[in-house]
């Protein structure tokens, strides 16, 4: 189905990818893409602890940890919006911290969507860090149609 009003989970990775790619195809004539940028809570503490022994270096730290995080989403985000304007549809973008499942069911319930669309997690020996996306908590939570794109490498 083309022409979709699309709710689009992604962050860069192959899997993600895939999901851009499966939303870009069906919001094609006509539809709109949303994208949702999610950076896990996880990364709040990510401060380090006894190797920060004090309050100046914990600072700066975290200070340099938002900072890569914001420029990485950044470039991201542009990526994608230069592939939608590309493609000739229309495109907005968000970032939200916190845990993956719960941002992208508010998200998807503070838009007026047809599809939310997801990249499938990293198969079995794949690097990376796993995002925690916890499938049963979105399942549950969802009240929109959920696309799971396969990974590539599956």
């Amino acid at each position: 189905m083309t022409g979709q009003r699309i709710l689009l989970a992604s962050h860069g990775t192959a899997g993600a990818t895939a999901a851009e790619r499966a939303a870009f195809d069906r919001a094609a004539g006509g539809g709109t893409i949303h994208h949702l940028v999610v950076v896990p809570d996880f990364w709040k503490g990510m401060l380090g602890d006894d190797w920060l022994n004090n309050a100046v270096v914990h600072v700066r730290f975290g200070r340099y940890v938002e900072n890569q995080l914001e420029r990485e989403i950044t470039v991201h985000l542009e990526k994608v919006a230069m592939e939608a304007k590309t493609r000739g549809i229309p495109y907005t973008a968000e970032a939200r911290q916190g845990k993956p499942a719960e941002c992208l069911i508010e998200a998807a319930e503070a838009g007026e969507f047809d599809l939310v669309v997801i990249g499938s997690p990293r198969p079995k020996g794949e690097t990376g860090y796993r995002s925690r996306m916890v499938l049963d908590t979105l399942a549950k939570g969802l009240r929109r149609p959920l696309l799971i794109v396969p990974h590539p490498k599956r």
